[in-house]
């Protein structure tokens, strides 16, 4: 008769492990939702001289985000990417982290 208990509860556990992995995997889903561009939405392009605008691009160590966390197309994302060397090369934005702590 115990074993069956002990069954019956490990059966249990397995179920309830099972129901927080769908759980997880149901909300993972819901927050890959798909960014939109934010070039194409206020009709600019990137431009060098809005500083503050492209190191929303950056990461804290001012590498370029990539197009998955930043939401734009390709197009854009080559142009972003063309500005935000302009700006570097101009001095308006550091090259990495340690550039920006002179």
């Amino acid at each position: 008769m115990e074993r069956k208990k002990d069954r019956f509860n490990k059966d249990l556990d397995k179920n309830k492990l099972n129901k927080k992995r769908e759980n997880s995997v149901k909300n993972n889903r819901n927050s890959d939702v798909k960014k939109k561009d934010h070039f194409e939405t206020t009709k600019t392009t990137p431009n060098y001289k809005d500083v503050l605008l492209l190191r929303r691009f950056l990461t804290d160590k001012f590498k370029i985000q990539n197009v998955s966390r930043t939401g734009l197309s390709s197009k854009n994302q080559r142009k972003l990417a063309v500005e935000i060397k302009k700006a570097r090369y101009m001095g308006l934005l550091p090259f990495t982290d340690l550039h920006s702590q002179l």
